[in-house]
């Protein structure tokens, strides 16, 4: 184990590792890396590397052991021998079989169990690479992962956790932090804010107590982002594809073909292979309607009745008062 630093936050209010004391890791999610698994994400926090994957629901054996009226959910947390400097000792320990049994009660407000009676749902989360964090972390692996097996779900869960040094707090602990701070609390919650998991270790007092989960509230939010957007990198139809480029084509003409360029690369699918043609017809298309603003209402009409409106003198410029805008391009 490294020495303890003499200092975990320099004169700037910069962390080891160049973050603010508000901040998150970079986080990157990948879905779909197991083909047997019903669901499956890759998740990298920092330099935590976790592996989730989801089978099922499926029924449950041995049959005494099911529910007649829902699923059962196991969730099994494990370190690989090889995820930490020092080698772990394989198999489950005290310390992973509680955090398998608090990660499992932190679905339990989401997962509709109620459609899969004398099913189960097995969840498990493998950390490959371990950095601080790693509870936190497999719990928003394992979200994106159920999601991706299509279990019904309230709504995701996203984990993170705040802890203190140098008399500060500060959100996501690094190794170092997480080793040698003063405390460590890590809670998980959904996306309409209830918590669903909160531990703490060390010594907080009542008014940090407070402050620091008001920061791991807000960085459960910024990590719900996050999960959504992969999601939605995943699963969007083409006609959403099309939908936001057409966005991006009205405000950043010259990030059109960019974004085009990453969506296919990280849909990895031919069905995106003429996504330029389609977004072309579509801009063309859109360009079909006028709309003028009034200060009572909003009129939609073709360019061609405007144009014939406009020749009858029906519509007078002068009408028009300055707070009134002539927009074109909308579509109906």
């Amino acid at each position: 184990m490294a020495n303890k630093p003499e200092k975990f936050i320099d004169e700037n209010g910069l962390r080891l590792d160049g973050r603010a004391v508000d901040e998150i890791r970079p986080m990157t999610i990948e879905i779909g890396v197991l083909s047997r698994a019903d669901g499956s994400c890759y998740l990298e926090w920092g330099k935590n590397k976790i592996l989730a994957a989801v089978y099922g629901p499926r029924e449950l054996h041995p049959r005494r052991m099911q529910k007649p009226d829902e699923a059962i959910v196991r969730y099994r947390y494990n370190m690989a021998a090889f995820s930490v400097e020092e080698r772990a000792r394989p198999g489950p320990s005290r310390r992973s079989i509680e955090i398998s049994k608090v990660s499992r009660d932190a679905f339990a407000p989401v997962i509709m169990t109620k459609y899969y009676p004398s099913a189960v749902i097995d969840v498990f989360a493998e950390v490959l690479q371990a950095d601080a964090g790693t509870r936190t972390a497999a719990i928003n692996a394992a979200s994106i992962a159920l999601a991706d097996a299509g279990i019904p779900m309230k709504g995701l869960i996203s984990a993170c956790a705040v802890g203190k040094v140098d008399g500060q707090l500060v959100l996501d602990l690094n190794k170092e932090e997480d080793n040698y701070g003063n405390a460590d609390l890590p809670i998980a919650m959904t996306q309409d804010g209830e918590i669903s998991l909160l531990q703490m270790d060390g010594n907080l007092t009542k008014e940090e107590f407070k402050r620091a989960l008001e920061m791991a509230k807000e960085g459960c939010k910024k990590i719900l982002e996050i999960q959504k957007e992969a999601l939605k990198k995943k699963f969007a139809s083409r006609e959403e594809v099309v939908e936001s480029l057409v966005e991006i084509a009205e405000e950043k003409p010259d990030d059109v073909q960019k974004e085009i360029e990453l969506i296919k690369e990280e849909l990895e699918t031919e069905e995106f292979d003429d996504l330029e043609e389609d977004v072309e017809q579509d801009i063309e298309e859109g360009i079909d309607v006028i709309v003028i603003k009034t200060d009572e209402s909003d009129i939609e009409i073709s360019e061609d009745e405007f144009t014939e409106f406009n020749e009858d003198d029906d519509l007078e410029t002068d009408e028009l008062e300055e707070s009134d805008t002539l927009e074109v391009g909308e579509k109906i």
